[in-house]
Order: structure tokens, then C-alpha cells, then sequence
């Protein structure tokens, strides 16, 4: 007797919307669990996580200032799931995006004003863009596996942003802390609202709008679900798969950059040997909650950084582990992947026959 998986001839569409959800509520009781078993008030403990990080206006400062790299990442990253190309690697277009658009400001720090601003964003765009299209041509010529080649390269990215920064673009004067000089207000975005929320939160509302006018309204993305859903049908169409890798690859790698550039310009000011705690990977989970959508990311954007802000909270009000926010996150893309497997997918018990042992002969 076997368990196997077999395709539906039909799933619901239902289902497709609904999973998300109920992947969050699973992953909520779930942690209820966790808590209650580690002699944790489980109450307490999911009211530090979810709800305490919306009770004040500096909270929710935060909150969107780290949901702002998450959902750029995640929109790039949509566009190649959607036509089925694995980029994975976009912590380390993250780190690349920061490096380059961190030149300016740290080789010429005199340099400054709305048009240095601008350029630095333009070169975080495209040192992400660059980083992001060794892979893609990697698959295009050699058919490079690119879930391995992306994933190798993010440690590749963040290796060489270590050195530059405990290396040669170390601040002389910073007490021999791996850091770059800080960056004058003049090569930092502005703040556009409230106390500390930059100019990258309209780049977020930019992004979301034109990536779903992209998808939804134009042939690009007609093309892009195409040959996502059947590389075959795709080709029969005259569509060609390169450039659909390439571009998608681009994009992607182009909004990780942008979000590396502006958290260096933005809430951390200067650079340092990591840039991110890991939202290049966070982003991954976020882009499948949302369906892919960019609504949908906007909000899941939302919810992992909660999550983020949750675990800094708990640190200190539980004892907590910095870990036990990667374990949310895992735990969430877990029941994501296994309730859409469930939606596509049923489980079968196949019984296999009994041989005749003279006929086995």
C-alpha cells in the first residue's frame, strides 16, 4: 500500500482565496501551542506579537518602515513566480542595490541634495538589476539551475558587502566599528509623514499600482501568466522564454535594489556589514500569501512585519529568542505551501496487488 498525491481534475477557486487565511489561523494556534507548552502565557505572548506593535503612532512608524523593503521585494519577486522562474536570491540583489547606490554618498560626501538623492536611488536600481541578471543569464545560456544560482550569490553579495564595509569604506573616524560614515541629511530621503516615514513609502505605493496595471491590463503580463501556466503553450504563441526570464529578473532584482538603497537612505543612514535582517527571504513568504497579487502582497507585507516587530517586543517583554520570529515565518510558509498543495493535490492509497510467486518467476 502507497500514499500518493494526485493531480485534481479541478480545485476551487474558493480555496485559492481562503488558504492564506486559514495558513495564518494554523499558524497562530500553532503558537499558541509552542507557548503554552513552554510554560508561556499563550495569550500574553501572541497579545506582544500582533497587538502591542499597533497600540502607539512610533509603532506603527516602524511597522511600515519595515514592511516597506518586504513588499517591494515581494512585487519584484511575483513577477517571476508568476512565469515559473525561482529567484530566490533577492537578499543578495538587497545587498547589492546598497552597495551601489552607496557610492555617492560615501566617496563623495560633500555631494548632496535632491538630485544626489535621485541618483542614488537610480544606482540602487540598477545594481540590483545588474546582480539580478548573472543568474538569468546563466539560465538562458547554460540552463543554469537558478533556485541554486541565485542562492549561491546571496552569500556571495553579502560576503563582499562585509568586507567593503569593515574594509575599505570603513569610517576612519567611527571608533573601528565595521560602518561606512553616516550619511548627512542631504543624502538621506526626506520624510514625507509623520516623524520618521521616508519618501520609499510612495515608491511602495508606485510599485503596487504599476505592477498590477502591469499583470492585469497589458500584454506583458498576459505573456508572463502564459508562460508561467505552459512554457509550451507559450512558444506556440511566439512568446519567447528568455526574455521573459531576463525581464523578470530584472524587475525583480531592479525593487530588491531599490529596497536596499532605501533602507541604507532611509533608517539606517549609513552602511553596514548586513542591511537586512533577512527581508530578501521574508519576501519569498509574503509574495505566496498574497496570491501573487500585488494587493494581496500589500497586505501580507504588512502582516510579516508585524511579525518582525512582534519578535523585537517579545525579546524583551518574554525573554524570547530572536529566533522565534523566523519560526513564524517558517511555520506560515509551511501551511501555505501544504494548504495549496491540498487545493491542487488529494491524497490517494493505492493497494497494490498481491504477486503469484510462480509467476513472479
Amino acid at each position: 500500500m502507497r500514499i500518493i498525491l494526485e493531480r485534481r481534475p479541478d480545485h476551487s477557486q474558493t480555496m485559492v482565496l481562503l488558504s492564506p487565511v486559514l495558513a495564518i489561523a494554523l499558524s497562530l494556534v500553532s503558537f499558541f501551542i509552542i507557548f503554552a507548552v513552554s510554560k508561556i502565557d499563550p495569550f500574553q505572548a501572541l497579545y506582544v506579537y500582533f497587538i502591542e506593535p499597533l497600540t502607539a503612532l512610533w509603532s506603527i512608524e516602524d511597522l511600515l518602515a519595515k514592511a516597506i523593503p518586504i513588499i517591494l521585494i515581494a512585487i519584484g519577486l511575483s513577477f517571476c513566480y508568476q512565469s515559473a522562474v525561482w529567484n530566490i536570491g533577492a537578499e543578495g540583489q538587497l545587498a547589492a542595490g546598497a552597495l551601489a547606490g552607496s557610492i555617492i554618498p560615501v566617496l563623495q560626501p560633500t555631494w548632496q541634495g535632491p538630485l544626489v538623492v535621485t541618483a542614488m536611488m537610480v544606482m540602487g536600481v540598477l545594481g540590483g538589476m545588474a546582480y539580478a541578471a548573472i543568474p538569468a543569464v546563466l539560465k538562458i545560456r547554460f540552463n543554469a539551475n537558478e533556485t541554486l544560482t541565485t542562492l549561491m550569490l546571496v552569500y556571495v553579495a553579502n560576503l563582499f558587502l562585509d568586507y567593503v564595509a569593515r574594509g575599505p569604506w570603513r569610517d576612519p573616524g567611527g571608533y573601528n566599528f565595521p560602518n561606512s560614515r553616516a550619511f548627512d541629511e542631504g543624502q538621506m530621503l526626506p520624510i514625507v509623514a509623520g516623524d520618521s516615514i521616508r519618501l520609499s513609502i510612495v515608491f511602495v505605493i508606485i510599485a503596487v499600482i504599476a505592477a498590477w496595471f502591469l499583470t492585469s491590463k497589458t500584454i506583458t503580463g498576459f505573456k508572463i501568466r502564459v508562460l508561467g501556466m505552459s512554457p509550451r503553450a507559450g512558444a506556440f504563441g511566439g512568446f519567447s522564454r528568455n526574455k521573459m526570464v531576463m525581464m523578470t529578473f530584472l524587475i525583480s532584482g531592479g525593487l530588491a535594489g531599490l529596497a536596499g538603497i532605501c533602507e541604507v537612505a532611509g533608517p539606517i543612514g549609513q552602511l553596514r556589514t548586513t542591511v537586512s535582517p533577512g527581508y530578501g527571504f521574508t519576501a519569498i513568504i509574503v509574495a505566496f500569501l498574497g496570491r501573487l497579487h500585488p494587493f494581496g502582497i500589500l497586505i501580507a507585507g504588512l502582516l510579516l512585519a508585524l511579525s518582525y516587530m512582534g519578535g523585537e517586543g517579545a525579546q524583551v517583554a518574554l525573554g524570547l529568542s530572536d529566533q522565534t520570529t523566523q519560526v513564524f515565518q517558517g511555520m506560515l510558509l509551511f501551511y501555505v505551501l501544504a494548504c495549496d498543495s491540498f487545493i491542487y493535490y488529494r491524497l490517494k492509497i493505492v493497494r497494490q496487488r498481491a504477486v503469484d510467486p510462480a509467476l513472479a518467476r
